[in-house]
């Protein structure tokens, strides 16, 4: 079944859509797609935008508020005669299904049409390194959540993934992780039933940035992923990058370091060696157990395997100076290898998202000591840098960004 026939499955039963129902699906979609996108409007309005006539688009308004996935909203201001109809979106009438998949948890939610969530977004301690079939699992959870929430399977659009890793968009293969030789979207719909799209984590991290955040409306922007590891997306003159293969924004792995340590890649003195969450907690470690001073060990009862990034961040909520210094220096890092980018991209906006960007209180201040330093000033005052204000959802929000793109393509 095509996409398209899962947003008008009713149109004709479960059959596939025939030709004589071509045009007038098109129609339909360009209708929802309008007001998905831009919220109540008018037949007049929508007639002036499509460039059909008002009898053709009424007729397909009717249509679509039987099928409920339309429905009238209101009424709008009059421009002289009398004041029309508005509609919307029917919020109720189809669902999109977000995964934020990572290395040690998946976060899972359901939105509506009108991209609201519907659920409480559903964090699991299981992940892509600690489960042995990790997308058994997800499809094991997608259909006791759509039966815990009471949602018609029917009314689900697709599902979106968010993966960290190599994925070649040209083929749909994974080569970080889930790398079975056949493209985990596939596996994960035979086991589902919905269409599946993935996308890398920091795009992901892009379209939910672009659609619902902070890069709404801009040109060029960059959206930094700080987390465990250090990933970029761009949009450039409006629209995502990709690269030739997808395999855009290894940003964590320009070398800032000749003489450094072995970044995990294989390379030396990568950014991720200085500027990662995975290196700060094992640095924080390192400086616990010879002694230094800090309230993070109360906090862990002595136990250092319990040290993370959300650990170290919480303590420098609380004003200990071990651990705003260790994200100072992470700040500090990512200021030189962001200045290498405000250089070659010229950027109106910088986004600092992903897990670390709740401590951008204590990141963004040194961060922008290292751009002025470093950068070409006339070039560096184009650039604002920002946190994201999705915070840890911008990825599961991209993921519907990202279906409703498909979905509408």
């Amino acid at each position: 079944m095509s996409v398209n026939s899962y947003l008008f499955k009713n149109q004709n039963g479960n059959e596939p859509v025939k030709n004589n129902f071509l045009r007038k699906i098109a129609l339909k979609q360009f209708i929802v797609k309008e007001l998905y996108h831009h919220g109540e409007l008018s037949i007049f309005r929508l007639s002036q935008t499509i460039k059909m006539s008002t009898p053709t688009v009424t007729r397909a308004v009717e249509e679509l508020i039987d099928e409920q996935l339309i429905r009238e909203v209101g009424i709008g201001e009059s421009t002289g005669g009398r004041r029309p109809s508005l509609f919307g979106i029917n919020p109720s009438s189809r669902y999109v299904l977000g995964i934020d998949l990572e290395r040690s948890f998946v976060r899972m939610g359901i939105f509506d049409f009108a991209n609201q969530p519907v659920s409480e977004i559903h964090e699991l301690n299981e992940g892509l390194d600690t489960h042995p079939d990790i997308l058994e699992f997800i499809a094991e959870k997608v259909s006791e959540l759509l039966e815990a929430y009471s949602i018609d399977a029917n009314k689900i659009l697709g599902i979106g993934i968010s993966l960290p890793g190599l994925i070649d968009v040209k083929t749909g293969l994974s080569y970080t992780y889930l790398n079975t030789g056949r493209p985990a979207t596939n596996i994960l719909s035979e086991k589902t039933g919905f269409p599946v799209f993935i996308e890398h984590d920091t795009r992901a991290m892009a379209w939910g940035e672009q659609a619902f955040g902070l890069a709404r409306g801009h040109q060029n922007v960059l959206c930094l992923n700080v987390g465990s590891g250090i990933g970029l997306s761009m949009i450039l003159n409006g629209k995502l990058y990709l690269g030739h293969s997808g395999y855009s924004g290894e940003f964590g792995h320009i070398q800032i370091e000749p003489n450094g340590i072995l970044c995990h890649c294989g390379k030396i003195g990568c950014l991720e060696t200085l500027a990662s969450g995975k290196i700060m907690v094992a640095k924080a470690k390192q400086e616990i157990a010879n002694g230094a001073i800090t309230q993070i060990s109360s906090m862990i009862d002595g136990d250092s395997s319990k040290i993370n990034i959300r650990i170290i961040m919480d303590a420098a909520r609380k004003g200990d100076q071990f651990a705003i210094d260790l994200l100072a220096k992470i700040g500090e890092s990512l200021g030189k290898g962001m200045a290498i980018l405000i250089h070659l991209f010229n950027p109106e906006l910088i986004i600092i998202g992903g897990e670390m960007s709740r401590a951008a209180d204590y990141l963004i201040s040194p961060i922008e000591s290292n751009l002025n330093i470093f950068t070409i000033s006339r070039i560096r005052r184009d650039a604002r840098i920002v946190a994201s204000n999705l915070g840890d959802n911008a990825r599961l929000m991209g993921t519907v960004a990202l279906v409703m793109n498909r979905i509408f393509s």
